[in-house]
């Protein structure tokens, strides 16, 4: 991300729209000008029509964006470098379209565009996240296994299956967590068709993973169909212990999947092209371990202490990140078909509390750039600090094709401080388009890392829908179901057909690699940096898998092979990778929601980042911070942590390599 923005200092270059002049030029007043007010008609109309040529091409003058030379692209591409290296095969038996209920069957390629996710984990005790949680829709899979091409045992690869499993159920994504505080990595799996499953580790220190060491246990009880599309974790209510967030997309109840499903009244798309909230309510779960290894904790829903309004959008990323300096998560639930939701935490041990916040509007800014009212499509969502300080950049995906959907994605700048957000309006404002991150095309998750240690983060974005060979006549089928009377718009009959082999976005879009450029404006750089893929994405991990100091990263691919895309950048500075760590059962487990800042340094910027590694769709990336170094020297940094002791700070000595810090409940931090 850039190192702050000048750009906040150009009134007028609010998105992407021209600006409307706030004045009236001389000569355009009739009864101010008497001799245009004797001219005849046509001429009147040339001249006026002269004068709005004149208008719209000095507004495009006004509004034209920056343009880099190909030398400066190359210059900043090379810095970077990444190689391809597949995950995953073609299962046996795959299929590339979802069977669905039959009210469904006209729009199954639609319903089929999901369920490609990613995680990155350590289950081995490597120090670093080379261990592989992957959903493939092709055989609707969750298979654990160790990366390819790292060095460290290995063991064969697995799948997790719930007790309770049938073909009306497909998972959804898998994230990483000790859930229940015991020193070991759980894993949640999540789905449609089923409420999620928590898969416990029982494997003792030492024990290669396997299937038989993930026991299954049912996050709700009994067991209720759900429709899940992102799930979190963080410590809510700074207890101490890790509560989770379930985003849910289709209404409760509904068996989408289900060609046996003939009449579900259940079942409804959304209810408004840009106000949908008859979605499947989402649930705030708190969690208390029980104090035995391996045993699932307490969970209470906590769900109608929370604004109702604010859990019934169609959530499809769900993104975490303490705003206010307190260790406490706020939420933001990016949402399909309507605004999303920032949610400020205010909740004490046991009680959560959440207050809906949202941005001001001024006369030059259109609604849909304004935190909280968008009603464009929220598909990821991320958070940055780009000037190494104070609140964080929020970066959200859209759908943003040419020709087609253009909404635009958003980069919320922070433009107040932390009193403005406790006063109840978020201080942001939409810089998407004069960085030139605003369109990218049918847009999913989104990630912020630091590829080239330099203290600056860059931004990856999956992108694509659906892959077929019939493409731009079905656009204009999605244009008339967006122009159409929007109550229409929940019957799933009234949607026009996408069945196998249409093409919505699939063809066309290409993964993004952003990187700060000239000009305070984004490079895109994923095709000169061989980062495209041959199918349509979904989900982003990051870590460095390979512990050499530089981030790497895996995408999800939806109906095709999942890739590895290992970082060979040369001549990148020093880094560090930090595991911040809580005492666990008896070992330690990743500290959530720890923060680790550190001040500026020759040659590199200020720092700042958070332990959330499940923010946003379809991927969770490793549970370490990546942070840049001055080149042959150390560095100072502070860390800040909650538990159930309250807040705690701490300085840490950082220097080139791997660190673990556990963080005591007495406030100091042992390095291990």
């Amino acid at each position: 991300m850039a190192r702050g923005h000048p750009d906040a200092q150009r009134p007028g270059l609010t998105g992407p729209h021209p600006i409307p002049f706030p004045f009236r030029p001389r000569g355009l007043d009739r009864a101010a000008d008497p001799e245009r007010s004797a001219m005849p008609g046509s001429i009147r109309r040339s001249t006026s029509a002269v004068v709005a040529v004149a208008l719209c091409v000095a507004a495009g003058l006004v509004t034209a964006l920056p343009e880099t030379s190909q030398a400066e692209q190359d210059a900043v591409a090379a810095r970077f470098g990444f190689r391809q290296v597949p995950v995953n095969t073609t299962p046996v038996g795959a299929r590339y379209v979802r069977p669905v209920q039959p009210g469904l069957v006209g729009i199954q390629s639609w319903i089929s565009a999901v369920g490609a996710a990613v995680a990155l984990t350590d289950l081995r005790g490597l120090g670093r996240p080379a261990d592989l949680c992957l959903v493939d829709p092709r055989d609707d899979s969750v298979r654990i296994s160790p990366l390819p091409e790292v060095d460290g045992p290995r063991y064969p690869a697995f799948e997790l299956r719930p007790d309770r499993y049938d073909t009306t159920m497909a998972p959804m994504g898998c994230v990483p967590a000790d859930i229940n505080a015991d020193g070991t990595s759980d894993i949640i799996v999540y789905y449609w068709g089923r409420s999620p499953v928590l898969f416990l580790n029982q494997a003792a220190p030492g024990q290669p993973p396997s299937a038989e060491s993930f026991q299954a246990a049912e996050l709700v009880e009994p067991m209720q169909v759900w429709n899940t599309t992102a799930l979190n974790v963080g410590d809510i209510d700074g207890s101490g212990d890790l509560d989770i967030v379930v985003g849910n997309y289709f209404p409760d109840g509904a068996k989408v999947l289900d060609p046996d499903a003939a009449g579900d009244e259940r079942m409804a798309m959304q209810d408004g092209m840009g106000d949908a909230a008859n979605a499947g309510p989402s649930r705030v779960l708190l969690t208390k371990p029980t104090g035995v290894p391996g045993a699932k904790p307490t969970i209470t829903d906590v769900s109608a202490d929370v604004p109702a309004d604010a859990l019934g959008g169609w959530v499809l990323a769900v993104g975490m990140q303490d705003l206010t300096g307190d260790g406490l998560p706020s939420l933001y639930l990016a949402n399909d078909f309507g605004p999303d939701t920032l949610l400020l935490n205010n909740s004490t041990p046991g009680r959560v509390s959440f207050t809906p916040v949202s941005g001001s509007r001024d006369m030059l800014t259109p609604k849909s750039e304004v935190l909280g009212h968008d009603s464009f499509k929220g598909m990821g969502v991320a958070f940055t600090y780009s000037s190494g300080t104070g609140l964080p950049d929020i970066a959200v995906s859209n759908i943003t094709e040419n020709y087609a959907l253009h909404e635009s994605n958003l980069l919320f700048v922070p433009d107040g401080t932390v009193a403005d957000l406790r006063a109840g309006t978020a201080p942001y404002t939409e810089h998407s388009q004069r960085r030139g991150i605003a369109r990218s095309g049918w847009s999913w998750d989104i990630k912020a890392g630091d590829f080239d240690n330099d203290g600056t983060d860059e931004l990856t974005q999956a992108t694509g829908f659906v892959l077929g060979e019939r493409g731009r006549d079905r656009w204009a089928l999605l244009q008339e179901l967006a122009m159409g009377n929007a109550e229409l718009l929940k019957y799933p009959g009234s949607w026009p057909n996408f069945v196998p082999g249409d093409d919505l976005s699939g063809v066309r879009d290409a993964n993004k690699f952003w990187v700060d450029g000239p000009d305070d404006r984004y490079l895109e750089l994923a095709g000169q940096l061989g980062m495209t893929q041959r199918a349509p994405s979904r989900g982003f991990a990051l870590g460095d898998v390979n512990g050499d100091g530089l981030l790497d990263m895996v995408v999800a691919n939806q109906w095709d092979d999942s890739t590895l895309l290992l970082n060979t950048a040369t001549g990148a500075p020093p880094s560090a990778q930090v595991e911040l760590l809580a005492p666990g059962g008896t070992g330690t487990r990743p500290a959530i929601g720890a923060q680790l800042e550190v001040p500026a340094t020759a040659g590199v910027p200020a720092q700042k980042s958070q332990l959330y590694p499940a923010n946003g769709h379809a991927g969770a990336s490793g549970a370490q911070l990546h942070v840049a170094l001055p080149r042959g020297s150390a560095t100072t940094a502070t860390v800040t942590w909650r538990d159930a002791a309250g807040q705690h700070h701490a300085p840490v000595r950082l220097t080139p390599g791997h660190h673990r810090f556990v963080l005591q409940p007495n406030g100091e931090v042992a390095a291990r």
